[in-house]
């Protein structure tokens, strides 16, 4: 079975900012540290399970309290 590397390292990159910008609309609504949201959502893209894992945790996760 051959596998093209460079395919997956393009799906990879493109995955990385796509995570990364779900995870801070998704940390934005759900906590008060979205930029770190952010940063470790792309960091877990590197890992695409990982990545869908911790958005799926971040979008079942509580709204925070707004005093606005």
């Amino acid at each position: 079975m051959n596998v093209n590397l460079t395919l997956m390292g393009q799906i990879i990159v493109i995955l990385i900012p796509v995570f990364a910008v779900i995870s801070y609309f998704l940390g934005k609504r759900k906590t008060s540290t979205p930029i770190r949201m952010a940063i470790i959502g792309g960091l877990l893209a590197l890992v695409p399970l990982f990545g869908l894992i911790f958005i799926a945790v971040l979008a079942f996760k509580q709204d925070i309290e707004t005093t606005a």
